[in-house]
């Protein structure tokens, strides 16, 4: 694994209780970037306040993490060693009704936007909804403003009619930040068409190293993760693919009660936990993240394929992505 040490390691998504003490298992873990959650169910205000806890953790960890805009800045964060910080939304619901906001958040620094969060908004649905009538007029406002400003659209909880829509109307490639494929029947899976669809249009896929998205659940292993990565590569291509472990270390029931609550204070979404889902054997924190490695030789990977799918491909999309289209 030495040999990795110069490689660019980037988690597509986490959604975890941060911290300087998970900051520290981010640097432990070797990896580059972390795309971090600041808002789900949050509204103008919330988000805002959300934005500002991140400004004083920059300013107070600053020998540990450091702020990404560009892909620029995950370059430095590997040459200085510290952890680059993507910020992103779950949700659009932090623009209120006013697209005109997009433009300021991302004088903040937010560089990806998911459309919905399992259910339906001003945008369109989410995946938990029992119908999805795509887009809306507001949501391909949105997207289109995405697109000028040069931020990532996310469709990982997004619903399937939405999601073609906005992969189509988009003319910047999109992703899936965060899903696995449909090897278990599941509402956050995407099918080999979705997976196919995205990919077609130059877009990108982060495997999300969930426990109850895969078949195995519980039990699922490091290698269980690199099985289904390898299923995902057969299917768009190895640039086209990378990690979103959605992991939520740190986090407790509550937290999971939160988000499976429409807008955060409806009724359930989706099945409600009674504990914490655990991440993958081998992988149980942002510590392990490296541990990858040694799976993905296991597997017979070539090197090529293990550094693109660790960060060189993240690097490389995210440097399209984000500049205006």
């Amino acid at each position: 694994m030495s040999y990795y040490k110069d490689a660019i390691l980037i988690d597509g998504l986490v959604i975890a209780r941060f911290s300087r003490a998970l900051f520290e298992d981010m640097a432990k873990g070797g990896i580059t970037t972390v795309h971090c959650t600041c808002s789900v169910w949050h509204d103008f205000r919330q988000t805002m306040a959300n934005i500002a806890q991140w400004l004083e953790w920059f300013e107070v960890h600053d020998d540990i993490i450091m702020p990404v805009r560009t892909a620029a800045d995950i370059k430095t964060a590997k040459q200085t060693g510290k952890v680059g910080v993507i910020l992103g939304w779950q949700n659009s619901s932090a623009i209120d009704n006013d697209v005109a906001n997009l433009r300021l958040f991302h004088q903040l620094g937010i560089r990806v936007v998911q459309l919905t969060y399992n259910t339906q908004n001003l945008v369109g649905a989410g995946c938990w909804e029992p119908t999805d009538p795509g887009l809306s007029n507001f949501g391909r406002h949105v997207v289109e403003e995405l697109n000028h400003l040069g931020m990532l659209i996310d469709l990982s909880h997004v619903g399937p009619q939405t999601s073609a829509d906005a992969i189509a109307h988009s003319k910047a490639p999109v992703a899936y930040t965060h899903c696995c494929p449909m090897l278990k029947p599941h509402a956050r899976n995407k099918t080999d068409d979705q997976l196919k669809a995205i990919a077609d249009r130059g877009g990108f896929v982060g495997f999300a190293s969930y426990t109850p998205f895969l078949p195995q659940g519980a039990d699922a292993t490091l290698d269980d993760c690199v099985t289904a990565m390898t299923y995902m590569i057969d299917l768009v291509g190895e640039e086209a693919v990378g990690i979103g472990t959605d992991w939520v270390q740190d986090q407790d029931i509550a937290f999971f009660e939160y988000l499976t609550r429409n807008m955060g204070s409806g009724q359930p979404t989706t099945p409600i936990y009674d504990q914490v889902p655990p991440m993958p054997k081998g992988l149980e924190t942002l510590g392990d993240f490296g541990n990858f490695i040694p799976a993905m030789e296991r597997a017979g990977w070539s090197e090529t394929r293990i550094r693109r799918v660790l960060g060189e491909n993240w690097l490389r999309f995210l440097g399209e992505v984000w500049r205006p289209h």
